[in-house]
């Protein structure tokens, strides 16, 4: 593995997302609708406030993490992919398009799993028939597998088969096999159309996708100069007119072709010729963007029209709503850290500290990037004064590694704080649009320690700085100790971000002021370096202080959880949750390791009431139940709930019960009303996970508190 790769990843999945992004908005178009409202198209479409998630990106950013939650570790199995699916995404909304059984591809294969159906079954022709099995999710979540085997094509095609295998077959799956090669082979080649012939190697040669390629190569070989005759031909012989179902692989690997091959190596036209095809364009467009960022690297995407407006920022959709608030930087170093242990090789510093001490902080050490930092001057927030700022990526200065993140600010008042900050909590007025119906938890948690590094540069303004964080729910800040800065010095701060009753910290970064209060300052600049939060949390969820979240009239969230499935709501000042079947919610931050959790709840009506911890997901975690027959019991979710200890304790609907858990390494002990049960999980634990409530057999609880802080 070359170093060299870290930052191609980076480049291949930032495209991804710019990709997504441009192709968003004109999704499902036809050509000619594209061509009569916009023309030529090569910008982006639209100037989205921020851009929510995306089944484009979902999908392979949590597809991927098979590779470690799986059975089979690095000889990945389908269903492995499946659990991943089963685990990550919630049931029947988000994630992806829930079209129906028989209707979306991915719809009814998520079903066949739920009901036993094992991958790769689940996508297969046999189980499912060819319209709905060659449909075109087989490549669009299919290019994080071509990220983590750089230069690695046998490794990509085999990871590619058994993953698209568990929701497609036939040419599907042959598809994701093709642009996961590409990707994995564009390390290494930037011939365009060798790295099309790698692909084509993979597959069948009388296989309907590779005569459709090959079919495309041959008339471009012969009429290269305009990319609209090519489209005509592609239309004529191979339109969404001849092939059944909502969305077909094959007139959209067409266009992918045609783009790569017109684009002439131009990541710029290769993207937007490809947009300006229509049909299934954010999906062509992505798996397209994340060849040519492979291909050319950073320095082949202008930055101002495409990662401005990005800002590094990753809006997901799954079941785990504070793995729903990412950054492009974390997605590229998990996938390297992976794309490195899969070689059997050490990664090189300082990317080895990043991704084994804090993979999420904000490192800034990829060329351009800014983890979604932002900034206010002035009067706070967003009733206070814009004016003229900047920051950037700079190699000026760093405090480790080689890269910091810099602003400029100006003009400054006397004393006037700066606001250099991320966003650890998004709300529906945050966003465009409610695509793929989000929900989020928060970043950062009261009790916990925020730690990051600033300096001035020896020709800039005096000042002084200090962490902070925001409870977006009453407005207050809470600030670190003020530290005066020396020009040219590295200064590491920290913030013990004080327990707090009912609070959801939204923000955290870090303040700045000059240092004298009387002088104006024509233009204040500084930098910020290793951004990161660590320590137990110590708070409390206050449900008379949560709030339903209304994003569209069918997209209802109750604030910093996710729901997995049934009935969620705000009564009376405590939340409901109930369900014909089973029922599960979610909040807390998805990397917590020893902690305790208080919950205050009382079941209503049925049999089956629990509380979970260490929660990983939909079918990862332990759960406290009172359950049928006067039972109380310590369980474990690993696809499916089973109890691991139990006890007699007569519980009673209606009553309130306080249940305190304990997680510590492997061993999980739950306490209700004097009694206490313990147990060692020695197969396969849950060592890191958020909190959770559940139910299960119809039953309807509620929860008037939940209380998290150290062991």
């Amino acid at each position: 593995m070359k170093a060299e790769y870290i930052e191609k990843i980076y480049a291949g999945w930032l495209a991804k997302i710019i990709g997504i992004r441009l192709g968003a908005p004109v999704e499902n178009w036809t050509y000619e609708k594209i061509k009569n409202i916009y023309g030529e198209l090569y910008h982006y479409p639209v100037d989205y406030k921020e851009f929510a998630a995306d089944d484009d990106s979902n999908g392979p950013l949590f597809f991927l993490r098979a590779l470690e939650d799986g059975r089979h570790g690095f000889d990945l199995k389908a269903q492995d992919v499946a659990e991943a699916l089963l685990n990550y995404a919630p049931f029947e909304h988000g994630f992806f398009w829930w079209g129906g059984y028989g209707i979306s591809t991915e719809h009814t294969a998520y079903l066949n799993l739920q009901n036993g159906i094992e991958a790769p079954r689940s996508g297969s022709l046999e189980q499912n028939g060819s319209t709905i099995a060659e449909q075109i999710g087989g490549q669009i979540f299919i290019d994080t597998w071509g990220l983590v085997t750089p230069g690695n094509p046998d490794r990509a095609a085999k990871f590619a088969r058994e993953a698209a295998s568990v929701t497609h077959d036939g040419n599907a799956v042959y598809g994701g096999i093709f642009v996961a090669v590409c990707i994995s082979w564009a390390f290494v080649e930037k011939n365009i159309c060798r790295i099309i012939e790698k692909g084509l190697s993979y597959i069948p040669e009388d296989c309907e996708y590779a005569k459709v390629v090959r079919a495309v190569m041959a008339y471009h070989e012969e009429h290269p100069e305009n990319w609209r005759d090519c489209f005509h031909f592609i239309y004529d012989h191979y339109g969404y007119d001849r092939y059944a179902g909502i969305c077909h692989i094959i007139p959209n690997i067409a266009v992918m072709i045609l783009a790569l091959l017109y684009g002439e190596g131009d990541f710029d036209n290769t993207l937007c010729i490809c947009n300006m095809c229509g049909w299934d364009t954010d999906c062509n467009v992505g798996n397209v963007a994340t060849i040519m960022g492979v291909r050319g690297g950073l320095e082949g995407i202008d930055y101002d029209k495409w990662r401005k407006p990005i800002n590094d920022f990753l809006a997901c959709s799954s079941v785990m709503g504070s793995m729903n608030i990412t950054d492009i930087p974390y997605g590229a170093v998990y996938i390297a850290r992976l794309a490195f242990a899969l070689a059997g090789e050490t990664m090189p510093e300082p990317w080895k500290q990043i991704a084994e001490q804090r993979m999420e902080s904000c490192h800034f050490e990829f060329p351009g990037s800014t983890h979604a930092m932002r900034i206010d001057i002035g009067n706070y927030g967003e009733q206070g004064e814009k004016r003229e700022s900047v920051i950037f990526n700079t190699t000026e200065s760093a405090y480790t590694g080689e890269h910091s993140l810099k602003f400029i600010a100006k003009p400054v008042e006397a004393g006037e704080p700066i606001y250099l900050y991320k966003k650890t909590y998004y709300r529906p007025q945050d966003f465009y649009d409610s695509r793929y119906d989000p929900s989020f938890s928060p970043l950062i948690y009261p009790g916990q320690k925020l730690h990051g590094s600033a300096m001035l540069p020896e020709y800039g303004e005096g000042g002084v700085a200090c962490l902070y964080v925001k409870d977006v729910r009453s407005g207050r800040i809470y600030e670190g100790t003020e530290e005066v800065l020396k020009k040219g010095v590295w200064k590491e701060l920290e913030f013990s971000i004080p327990p707090l009753e009912g609070a959801l910290l939204g923000e955290m970064g870090f303040r700045f002021r000059t240092q004298d209060v009387y002088t104006k300052a024509s233009g204040f600049t500084a930098m910020i370096d290793d951004m990161y939060v660590d320590g137990i949390p110590n708070y409390s969820i206050l449900f008379d202080q949560e709030n339903e979240e209304i994003w569209t009239d069918l997209h209802h969230e109750i604030s910093q959880f996710s729901r997995l499935k049934g009935l969620l709501y705000l009564e009376g000042g405590e939340m409901h949750l109930s369900s014909s079947d089973f029922g599960e919610a979610y909040t807390g931050y998805y990397g917590w390791k020893d902690y305790r959790a208080t919950f205050c709840f009382t079941p209503l009506l049925g049999e089956n009431h629990r509380v979970n911890v260490r929660v990983q997901g939909a079918i990862r975690s332990y759960a406290f139940g009172l359950l049928s027959g006067d039972r109380v019991a310590i369980l474990k979710n690993d696809h499916g709930y089973r109890i691991m200890q139990e006890t007699e304790y007569c519980w009673l609907i209606g009553k309130e019960y306080k249940v305190m858990i304990t997680v510590v390494g492997n061993r999980i002990t739950a306490e209700i009303d004097g009694h206490i049960l313990t147990v060692v999980d020695e197969e396969r634990p849950f060592l890191t996970g958020a909190i959770g409530v559940s139910v299960q057999d119809g039953s309807h609880s509620k929860y008037r508190e939940i209380r998290i802080s150290g062991t």
